[in-house]
């Protein structure tokens, strides 16, 4: 019997999270700047790697891509075959085999909040170079790991300089650390998420034949409440990234 991955018991609730609310980061901020990067037109031939319920494989099929995904959760899968038309091919599948792809096949690769739940990155970023057209971009969109590395870096407020920062005790070592769904739910379910810097992540898209060709960092679109602290609060939104986006295309070595 296959083993449930550590989504599996969340399914639900992360679908109806993305669909049911207009304010997610997923819609307000990555999904206008993911479509701008990909370029995406008319036929377009694109894999969403770790899809999730397919919240943004819907979206790619809508701006014209012909799509295919994949997500490692029996339980995503299912609400992503739910939600989406049927021409959009949904696969239960480890993101590092993609056993149902041919070889250089696609345009375009996805990997959009997902490759930090993912421990063998190597083995997924070997897997887009092959399912790739030579000319095919592999995109990833991440928490930023230089701002956002589960407990190791935390909000501060200096109270003097009514500046709000964001202290790092910890970047360049890798770490595993499991997260809780539904922080401050009782009996919430768990997930994983790996912690690398970025020359891990350049290292190990080079060692598998891409040089990256793009980076963004992507900040939240949201606001602070009126009160003594808004000014400070929102400025740091604006200054310390929530998101970091790499785009990478194969390279002969």
């Amino acid at each position: 019997m296959k083993k449930n991955t550590s989504w599996d018991s969340s399914a639900e609730w992360y679908s109806n999270y993305l669909e049911e609310s207009e304010d997610t980061y997923q819609r307000q901020v990555i999904l206008p700047n993911l479509v701008r990067v990909l370029g995406i037109k008319q036929g377009t031939k694109l894999i969403d790697i770790a899809c999730g319920q397919g919240f943004f494989s819907r979206e790619f099929r809508k701006a014209g891509a012909d799509v295919v995904a994949a997500d490692l959760s029996t339980n995503l899968i299912a609400e992503a075959k739910k939600l989406s038309p049927k021409e959009i091919q949904y696969y239960v599948s480890k993101a590092d085999n993609l056993n149902f792809a041919k070889d250089a096949t696609f345009d375009a690769a996805t990997v959009v909040l997902a490759i930090q739940n993912i421990e063998n990155i190597a083995g997924v970023f070997a897997e887009a170079k092959r399912v790739l057209k030579k000319e095919g971009k592999l995109v990833l969109v991440m928490m930023h790991p230089a701002f956002r590395n589960p407990g190791e870096t935390h909000w501060g407020f200096d109270e003097e300089k009514n500046v709000q920062y964001r202290r790092v005790d910890s970047y360049l070592s890798a770490n595993r650390a499991e997260l809780l769904v539904h922080p401050g739910k009782k009996n919430s379910a768990t997930t994983v998420s790996h912690h690398r810097s970025l020359q891990d992540f350049s290292k190990a898209l080079f060692k598998a034949g891409f040089a990256i060709t793009r980076l963004e960092e992507w900040i939240s679109h949201k606001e602070s409440e009126k009160g003594p602290r808004k000014k400070a609060e929102d400025t740091a939104r604006k200054e310390i990234p929530l998101f970091l986006m790499l785009e990478a295309r194969a390279i002969e070595i």
